[in-house]
């Protein structure tokens, strides 16, 4: 679990592609160093979020890390982009005596999103970025939480039916903190949406179709159901 506020911005050393394929499949691994702060207590197998995608430390010494990549997360996330040189957004796991400033993140991308376009506004800029799935926009609202590669940003607006994009601002101090400010129009983000809009449809699916079959039950469930029959009859 992290927090979605960055801790620092590593610099790729180098992407390894790895055959596997005599065990059954592919992976690649990545070697991240210019990172002191991860590196304070660093541990064999911590998660960490790279770009904000949840990935697991296989090595490190003294001035860099290695994390291992699976298939799934390369075809998911823009990691398998990422060569030497390269920056990157890091955060270790949220401890316990940590502040939680952000939200909950989970490390889990749901998809990419491309650049649109980049707009100054005073010392701040507003980015709009579409995403590769179109269907996440759905859990995207205005004022919401949005994880942009790994960092914990609010949504100013939604538009689902013309450029089928949302927009973030960023503020000067926040610019100077991730990679996002300095990528282009025409790159690509790792999106990660807001787990209780997810968590939300889940929970109205299941009461609708428990609702349908006479089998609505919980607190929980009532409490939808009140709120699925109210939309209705707003739209009826």
């Amino acid at each position: 679990m992290f927090t979605g506020i960055v801790e620092a911005i590593g610099t790729v050393k180098e992407f390894i592609e790895t055959d596997t394929s005599d065990v059954g499949g592919y992976g690649s691994s990545i070697v991240i160093t210019d990172c002191p702060l991860i590196l304070e207590d660093a541990h064999l197998g911590d998660s960490i979020a790279v770009n904000g995608t949840c990935v697991t430390i296989t090595d490190f010494n003294s001035t860099d890390f290695k994390v291992g990549v699976a298939p799934e997360t390369l075809r998911r996330t823009n990691l398998g982009a990422l060569r030497p040189g390269h920056k990157v957004n890091l955060e270790r796991a949220v401890a316990g005596h940590v502040r939680f400033g952000g939200h909950f993140v989970q490390g889990h991308i749901d998809t990419t999103a491309t650049i649109l376009s980049i707009t100054p506004d005073g010392n701040a800029k507003t980015f709009w970025f579409q995403p590769l799935d179109s269907s996440v926009l759905r859990f995207i609202v205005e004022k919401g939480f949005i994880a942009v590669d790994g960092a914990s940003l609010t949504v100013i607006d939604v538009d689902e039916t013309t450029r089928k994009a949302f927009s973030v601002m960023l503020i000067s101090y926040t610019q100077e903190k991730i990679v996002t400010s300095k990528k282009q129009v025409g790159d690509t983000v790792n999106i990660e949406v807001d787990l209780m809009g997810k968590l939300l449809e889940k929970q109205v699916t299941l009461q609708i179709e428990n609702q349908l079959k006479g089998q609505l039950n919980s607190t929980l469930g009532g409490l939808v159901e009140k709120i699925v029959d109210s939309r209705l009859r707003q739209v009826k």
